[in-house]
């Protein structure tokens, strides 16, 4: 496997996004938020990230540190925990976050709704057909995936793998990323896309799968293929972008 291989991608996502993400993943109170249980998966998710040797900005590790404060102080005993009426003072150990998570969560979706006025805006005329005016049909819409639903989607392909090695003894072949980014734009040859979990099926151990996904992302930073979804946390489209 390529260890020293880094992924340079144009990521905009930063720790307050993959917090809003799990929140929503695991359909938690935003106002109450199960630290424990947030802070171990965001601490996996940032393992994750660091095994694919993705450039993770220094903000996530503050985060990290941030979390595991909280639960630290989460974690104490009870008379040693503040009161409701300190919680309403501020005094929750969470207070902060959840402060930060809700401004944020306002702003992405002030802009996500700017976004869709635009979208309605540009959609007012009926994409017609330049031949013969006919009124093209309707695709189906996909939604642009987030960096943090590829690495869910690789976490579970990653898992499968790790239990058929624990099963069995495996010849351990030597692949690179240009091995890989050949095979998938092969596998696309005479299709517009694919499943993500398709680009997995032939792969038999974990290093064949960090191999694959970085290969993968390294076909999206060059704008060779984009991830797309039919709805929140379903699965990935992986498309191949036309020129």
């Amino acid at each position: 496997m390529e260890s020293d291989y880094k992924v340079k991608l144009e990521v905009f996502e930063g720790p307050l996004d993959l917090l809003l993400y799990l929140i929503k993943k695991e359909e938690v109170d935003i106002y109450d938020i199960p630290i424990e249980r947030i802070t171990n998966q965001y601490m996996e998710y940032l393992s994750l990230m660091q095994l694919l040797n993705l450039e993770v900005a220094g903000e996530f590790l503050v985060m990290a540190a941030t979390l595991m404060y909280i639960k630290s102080r989460m974690l104490l005993p009870a008379d040693q925990q503040v009161t409701d009426t300190e919680a309403e003072e501020g005094e929750d150990p969470r207070w902060e976050l959840i402060r930060q998570l809700v401004e944020y969560k306002k702003f992405k979706e002030a802009a996500l709704q700017l976004g869709r006025r635009e979208d309605e805006q540009a959609n007012l005329f009926p994409r017609q057909s330049p031949e013969t005016g006919i009124e093209a049909p309707k695709e189906v819409p996909l939604a642009e995936v987030s960096i943090f639903d590829l690495i869910a989607a690789f976490n579970e392909v990653l898992k499968k793998a790790s239990a058929r090695e624990d099963f069995r003894e495996i010849y351990e072949e030597r692949f690179t990323v240009s091995d890989k980014i050949e095979e998938i734009l092969y596998s696309l040859r005479d299709r517009s896309q694919i499943l993500f979990r398709e680009l997995f099926q032939e792969t038999a151990t974990r290093s064949e799968v960090v191999v694959t996904f970085l290969a993968l992302l390294e076909l999206i930073r060059l704008k060779r293929l984009r991830v797309q979804q039919t709805e929140a946390f379903g699965e990935i489209h992986v498309v191949k972008v036309t020129t």
